[in-house]
Parts: structure tokens; sequence; C-alpha cells
């Protein structure tokens, strides 16, 4: 069972429309049983850090969730879904993330314009399994104004103002900056190959 998790905020519709479109049963789920129950998880998120961060905890799934990606479960986390797998935020300096990575998610420099939106080229790591069978330089669709600091598990760099996380890749752990769900036939893929795993 594939699960979209719906903490109450975001882009669940054009998400469920695009595993939809890829002839995905899947099922909303809020609450730690629904997590138990997954053999996949999306993580969807958009909005604020501290408010994502705050209604997981609401829903007591913070430990569930630790617990499923420990236990191999493939799991994606699309834009702020992404950045929870990080300790914290400059968005919300006073909120825990996930801190299944250590670090601090950090907002672009004072004088770039925000937040980074619309169409951006990705740098693909050729070796990556969520980004592969794409053009060497695949444009997607960002909405951000928060960055990953480029890594070893990146699995796609992106530009806009300096080089940063686009796509993470690290064993079952999935995360992207971008939103596939609004990015055309790449996005699709991207998907289908995160369902592949």
């Amino acid at each position: 069972m594939i699960a979209i998790f719906d903490y109450g905020a975001g882009n669940l519709r054009s998400v469920q429309n695009t595993l939809g479109e890829l002839g995905c049963e899947y099922t909303l789920v809020r609450d730690a049983a629904g997590l138990n129950a997954a053999s996949k998880i999306i993580l969807p998120g958009v909005g604020h850090f501290g408010q994502m961060m705050r209604a997981l905890d609401e829903l007591q799934v913070r430990e569930t969730l630790l617990a499923r990606i420990g236990a191999g479960v493939p799991f994606l986390g699309i834009c702020l879904g992404m950045q929870a797998l990080f300790e914290r935020s400059d968005e919300a300096p006073e909120v825990r993330g996930l801190g299944l990575y250590p670090g601090t998610v950090q907002r672009f420099p004072e004088d770039a314009r925000v937040p980074h939106m619309g169409w951006n080229e990705l740098e693909v790591r050729p070796t990556s399994r969520l980004v592969r069978n794409l053009s060497a330089r695949p444009y997607v669709y960002f909405a951000h104004s928060y960055y990953v600091a480029e890594n070893p598990r990146a699995a796609a760099t992106c530009t806009y103002e300096l080089k940063y996380t686009a796509a993470l890749e690290a064993d079952n752990v999935y995360g992207v900056q971008f939103h596939p769900e609004k990015s055309g036939a790449v996005g699709l893929r991207i998907v289908s190959n995160f369902l592949e795993v």
C-alpha cells in the first residue's frame, strides 16, 4: 500500500492526480496506524516548516515515521517533506525537524529574489535511481525560499544564486525540493521511478 501522509495542508490533490495518472493505487493516511500499514510513504509539503512539524507532532507520527524509514520502507519527501528530514530550518529555528540527517535548511541569500519559483534545470547524478531515465539536464518546477545545501546524498543539484540539493537519495530515503506533481512528463517519470524502487 502506498500511503500519502495528509497532515492537513498542501498539494495533496496534485500528488493524488499524479499517482492516478500512473495507474497507482494509494491511500491517504493521517495517523501512525496508516503509516505502519504502508509499503511506501510519500510526505508532500507546502507552506511553513514550523507549521508542518507541529502538525506531525500533534498527530503523534514523528517516531513512527522515523521507525518506518529505519525499517527500510521507501520514503519520498516532496519540498517541505524533504526539508523535514534535517535537524532544523532557518524558517523556524525553534522547531525540531525529523533529524534523520544533520544540518539546517537555509534561506537563500538576502539579495536573492524569493521564492525561487518556476522552472529550472537539474544536474543529475548518473547513478541515481530516483532521477534515472531522464535527459542530462531536465527541467522541473520549483517554489521555495529555503534550501538544503549540496551534500553527498544529492541525487541532483540545481543552481539558483548558489548550487543546492534538488533531489536527495540515501538507501530507502528519497527527497525532492521541486514539485514532481507540477513538472509534467519529467515529474511523472520521477514519481514512477520511486514507485519502482
